[in-house]
């Protein structure tokens, strides 16, 4: 079976409004549609966009406030997924749960179920600037076209996540990121690259580039790319489709997720097969040498 990826690198600017900011979803989301993928990302904390037109110069008590959003925010993406039938992996947004602000990916199906990825491990900003609380459900999530799991920007970055999503059977694991420099970005780009080969898996990632008058997300450095398994199967690079850095535009790539069952078993390397479980159990024997 294939499926039809759709990455967006999503540019912020200076909105007046939330009209401005359901304008520009609306652009993007249907251009996406114009592919008929059967799956869409949206990057980490693209609703930040939001922040730009709220009077509130605290940034602790601002990214708060967008929870305030969270209802409009699901029913303006639930409607798209619904109407061009495609699963929606609708970037993140910042909500506030049993008192505590969360960093969650929203999963909208095309029969307008919402479920949800809270983002495991937090950035040095997330935790002393804007004080969140970490995610503790790790999920995969079985659709009709393939097994999937989420894992927001700084999560990749830990393989021991992509690894037991893999181990529970997912074929595409979806990176909504926000980096604001080259370095940043690269960790991600990089971490996914190694998740892919580790896990024998694809990756999307895709970031948001362009700018905001708001601290802590002035600048934005990104690029969206859908990533292969490095095997003769696969893309020569293991990138199946990349945009070009900090544009604004839409990344499509079509993936045979039938070439993972044979990589897995007859690849030139297969390590989701030989890992060995006896092994990871021991502690290193440290050696002191003088």
């Amino acid at each position: 079976m294939r499926a039809r990826i759709v990455a967006v690198q999503y540019k912020l600017r200076h909105i007046a409004d939330w009209e401005g900011f359901a304008a520009q979803v609306n652009f993007v989301l249907n251009a996406a549609a114009d592919y008929e993928p059967h799956y869409v990302l949206l990057p980490e904390l693209f609703t930040t966009q939001l922040l730009s037109y709220m009077d509130n110069d605290n940034i602790g008590s601002a990214v708060r406030e967008l929870s305030g959003f969270t209802e409009r925010y699901t029913e303006l993406l639930r409607g798209y997924a619904m109407r061009h039938g495609y699963f929606l992996i609708g970037g993140t947004h910042p909500n506030m749960r049993d008192g505590k602000l969360v960093n969650t990916s929203f999963l909208f199906t095309p029969s307008g179920e919402i479920h949800t990825q809270d983002k495991i491990h937090r950035t040095r900003w997330e935790k002393e600037k804007w004080n969140t609380d970490q995610g503790e459900v790790l999920k995969v999530f079985q659709t009709p076209h393939a097994k999937i799991a989420i894992l927001i920007c700084y999560d990749i970055e830990f393989p021991e996540l992509a690894r037991r999503v893999a181990e529970e059977g997912a074929e595409i694991i979806f990176v909504p990121s926000c980096t604001d420099d080259r370095q940043g970005f690269l960790r991600v780009r990089y971490c996914c690259h190694a998740r892919a080969i580790e896990n024998q898996v694809y990756v999307a990632m895709t970031s948001t580039v362009g700018n905001l008058p708001v601290a802590g997300l002035r600048l934005h450095y990104g690029q969206a790319s859908i990533i292969t398994p490095s095997d003769f199967p696969f893309a020569r690079d293991g990138i199946a489709a990349e945009g070009v850095i900090n544009e604004e535009q839409i990344v499509v790539a079509d993936v045979d997720l039938g070439l993972l069952d044979e990589n897995r078993l007859k690849g030139t390397t297969i390590p989701l097969l030989d890992k060995r479980a006896d092994f990871y159990g021991l502690r290193p024997v440290t050696i002191t040498i003088r």
